[in-house]
């Protein structure tokens, strides 16, 4: 079966996590994806998070699915070769700072010049223009500036950023969504555009209604640890043998089975208990009774009780627990990559969902810095003399 996006060339010159993302999940479905790095400073990401005999574990989810090259855009040579390379691609993501490329004489101008039909996704903190545009700037900042950490943590702790990249995972998911729009405009109109993302943007949406509730009503959600402001119980609970539960109850059908489930029927009657809302400010005593009745139990046993009342319970896992999870294992979430040539077999998330008639598929893993750059500028029409002048500019 030929792969949704085969056909697709997309130029990764972004680094870390949002805009490689992005050309990842476009790569995961068939784009052939080209990673541009610079030659001396390959993108950060490599060397991100533990590594196995020197290589980086986090590169190889990263960067699958790519072919990876070295150019330096600020040298003569570098840029001619860019321009080449995007006169052949539908797509370019890019991270620079605002005015980066310009500066290289790489800006928009120049690219829809050498390719009208070209998309060019620009990824930064903060977006292209207004204040704040050519600040640095990573996901960190903008789950602060967005809200995320101000309603996240304990209610008498201070506001709690996640342990991982959110607002690039996000930003880098919204990308892909944004560059898949931009072509399918293209497809009417004949040319390409700029997708212009601000890290600060995505994460601000996912975050719901607080804007809308601000301006009608003036409020402000505040932390609220576990819990939730809109329904309960919700939270984590300890069994018996030392492990946690998380229990939901949005629906309120489901929160009477949970209430009936713990022996506190009586509960189910309360004025207060008709809606999520008002439940939500009930929370202290329906945590202890749900506490309680949890408690006195092992894992396996609440997790029993809980599928066969059909109310809405799920372990709390670490990685280990996800790698032998049977509903994970049922869908392919996690799957092995053979002969991988640094590490030989490897396992990793499989692609971000599946298509009955053009899956996606994870071709091979991260490859190394500028494993393939003579074969590129090789289909590109380099000479091998011109390949060697661009080696000695220093470009390459």
């Amino acid at each position: 079966m030929t792969a949704p996006l085969t056909g697709l060339k997309v130029l990764d010159l972004a680094t870390l996590f949002a805009g490689p993302l992005a050309a990842t999940l476009l790569g995961d479905f068939g784009a052939d994806v080209v990673k541009i790095e610079h030659p001396a400073r390959p993108d950060p990401s490599r060397g991100h998070g533990p590594a196995k005999n020197g290589v980086g574990l986090w590169w190889k989810l990263l960067g699958r699915n790519k072919r990876t090259m070295t150019l330096d855009l600020s040298k003569p040579g570098g840029r001619a070769t860019l321009l080449r390379l995007a006169a052949g691609a539908d797509v370019i993501v890019e991270n620079f700072r605002p005015g980066t490329l310009e500066r290289w004489s790489l800006g928009w101008d120049e690219l829809s010049a050498a390719n009208p039909r070209l998309v060019l996704a620009r990824v930064t903190a903060f977006g292209q223009f207004g204040p704040y545009a050519r600040r640095p700037g990573f996901g960190t900042l903008a789950e602060a500036m967005s809200g995320f950490a101000a309603i996240t943590g304990e209610p008498d702790a201070p506001p709690t950023l996640p342990p991982f990249g959110l607002a690039d995972s996000i930003a880098g998911l919204a990308t892909a969504y944004a560059v898949m729009t931009a072509l399918a405009a293209r497809d009417r109109t004949g040319t390409g555009q700029v997708v212009d993302m601000a890290i600060i943007e995505p994460i601000l949406t996912v975050l719901g209604p607080q804007p809308i509730w601000y301006d009608q009503l003036g409020h402000v959600q505040q932390r609220t640890g576990n819990r939730s402001q809109n329904n309960a119980p919700r939270n984590t609970y300890r069994t018996a043998d030392g492990d946690w539960v998380a229990v939901s109850t949005s629906a309120q059908s489901v929160a009477e089975r949970v209430m009936r489930l713990v022996g506190r029927p009586e509960l189910i009657d309360e004025p207060w208990f008709a809606s999520g809302a008002d439940r939500a400010r009930h929370a202290d005593v329906l945590d202890a009774a749900v506490g309680e009745w949890i408690a006195g139990r092992t894992r396996a046993e609440v997790l029993k009780a809980f599928e066969g009342a059909e109310a809405a319970v799920a372990p709390v896992q670490d990685v280990r627990e996800v790698m032998t999870d049977p509903q994970y294992a049922a869908l392919g979430t996690i799957t092995t990559v053979p002969d991988d040539p640094d590490l030989g077999a490897l396992r990793m998330q499989n692609v971000l969902f599946r298509l009955s008639a053009t899956p996606g598929e994870i071709r091979w893993a991260g490859r190394p810095h500028g494993a393939d750059t003579e074969a590129i500028l090789t289909e590109l029409g380099l000479t091998g003399p011109e390949i060697a002048a661009l080696a000695a500019e220093g470009a390459l």
